[in-house]
């Protein structure tokens, strides 16, 4: 047998193991030891087997039966040799594999562990924080309920104290010939700012003594409004120039001009900030409401046009998302902000007998408005129902004139329930008691209509300039 073909027992291995497995090196090296003792076995050559030429015959039997009895055995253990050290090999890599599978499963297993055990950590820290969140929120509107309930029984004690009146400070007043048709306290009343025709002079203010510090002259006509920011001492100038001036502290009660806005056509009546001090609305004599967004400067964002005669008054409510104004052309608007583009729309138009100078939201559901010289002060109500302001009330309030000005503002203090209310002559205080009826507390009356002031924001002082004095004058609030 050649050992190119090979031998009928290892062809027949070779193709068992080609069918079982793919051939790998244990099984080739068996199969070359299979051909190899093979093809010795044809011709053997065992040292203690030496035949003469004289036997031949003979010796052919015998190598006959040699060959049977010898080769054999030795083929066979040969076989089983390397078969059993291939099969110990194949079978300890398998050991191998599995133990080495099974080393990885149980690592991963482990990780897994691991993993699935920090996520379960993580889950519950995120539960921790959600509940002291939750605690925090419960706390806090807990907090915030208490100090609603604690207000709303301090303005029941007010609503039902006492008379208040405010008391003139004469050795105080400051004669001022040329007409201040706009006054304004800053937040902590330590500054005042008095418009004197194009002028504004700037005063420190202590317990009712005015001491000036500094005189603007950016403006070329009348200077109208006057309205200090909520969280600075910067503060807004409006005139008949039809410019709005943005106006920064830069130290030692010393202002600058950071911005003039133009963009109206004609004078600015009336002017008002938000909370955050970001929003700047202004009402001209051209019949407009303009919105001022801050931003890197301030810009005009927004135009309201639907009044058809001079701009005289604004108001914002308590959420600051709704606006009312008045003109000349007999109308309230109600403008609403909507929640989704921030832009503003007129959701309602009241049709008044009487135009009127000036309105004040009371609360987000309340305002007053007072007819042009009338003795009687409307109040409004928004139903719950259509969400539409109605007409409920008429207040008596004092005019004794029939001439006005619309350049001092109607003022709602909440902290103390207190509402300023120009009319004609008169300066009329009133406080809201808890059934919502408006009593009038202080009537001050005055020689000329030509009255201009404001009230300081926690209503302790009443400054104002009149014609016929030709001085300002500031006056002290006190509870009697």
């Amino acid at each position: 047998m050649s050992s190119s073909q090979g031998s009928p027992f290892t062809a027949k291995i070779n193709r068992q193991i080609q069918e079982e497995i793919e051939p790998k090196s244990p099984y080739n090296k068996i199969c070359q030891s299979i051909d190899h003792i093979c093809l010795d076995s044809v011709i053997p050559s065992p040292p203690s087997l030496q035949l003469d030429s004289a036997k031949e015959q003979s010796s052919s039997l015998l190598l006959s039966t040699i060959t049977k009895e010898f080769i054999h055995p030795i083929l066979t253990n040969e076989i089983t040799s390397e078969l059993i050290k291939s099969i110990n090999s194949i079978v300890q890599r398998e050991v191998n594999n599995i133990e080495q599978k099974q080393t990885k499963a149980i690592q991963q297993l482990k990780q897994q562990q691991e993993k699935e055990k920090d996520e379960k950590k993580q889950e519950q820290r995120e539960n921790l924080d959600i509940i002291n969140n939750k605690n925090q929120e419960i706390q806090k509107l807990n907090e915030k309920q208490m100090r609603k309930e604690k207000s709303i029984e301090i303005i029941k004690q007010i609503q039902d104290s006492n008379q208040f009146t405010f008391e003139i400070m004469n050795q105080h007043s400051i004669k001022q010939d040329d007409r201040s048709y706009a006054l304004a306290f800053n937040q902590d009343q330590s500054i005042l700012l008095a418009g004197c025709r194009k002028y504004i002079k700037v005063f420190e203010h202590q317990q009712g003594k005015l001491n000036q510090v500094q005189f603007l002259s950016k403006h070329k006509k009348d200077v109208y409004t006057l309205n200090f920011m909520k969280k600075t001492n910067n503060f807004v100038s409006g005139s008949s120039d039809y410019s709005i001036i943005i106006w920064q502290v830069i130290g030692n009660n010393q202002w600058n001009c950071q911005q003039i806005l133009n963009g109206h056509s004609n004078c600015i009546w009336c002017l008002l900030l938000n909370n955050t001090d970001d929003l700047i609305i202004s009402g001209s004599v051209d019949n407009t409401i303009k919105f001022w967004m801050k931003q890197n400067q301030w810009i005009c964002q927004q135009t309201i046009s639907d009044h058809t005669g001079y701009v005289y008054s604004l108001s914002l409510n308590e959420k600051q998302n709704k606006l009312i104004s008045c003109s000349s052309d007999s109308q309230i608007l109600v403008i609403e902000q909507s929640k989704w583009d921030k832009q503003w729309s007129v959701t309602q138009k009241i049709k008044v007998d009487q135009y009127g100078y000036r309105l004040c939201f009371i609360n987000d559901n309340l305002f007053t408005f007072q007819p042009y010289c009338k003795e009687q002060m409307y109040i409004y109500e928004m139903d719950s129902n259509n969400k539409q302001y109605q007409k409920i009330k008429v207040v008596a309030v004092k005019c004794d004139s029939s001439d006005c000005d619309c350049l001092f503002p109607q003022q709602y203090i909440k902290s103390k329930c207190l509402l300023v209310n120009k009319n004609g002559k008169n300066v009329n205080l009133m406080r809201k008691k808890e059934n919502g009826d408006f009593i009038i507390q202080q009537s001050i009356s005055f020689g000329s209509g030509q009255i201009y002031g404001q009230l300081s924001d926690d209503g302790e002082y009443l400054i104002t300039w009149d014609l016929q004095l030709k001085e300002i004058q500031i006056r002290k609030f006190k509870e009697q």
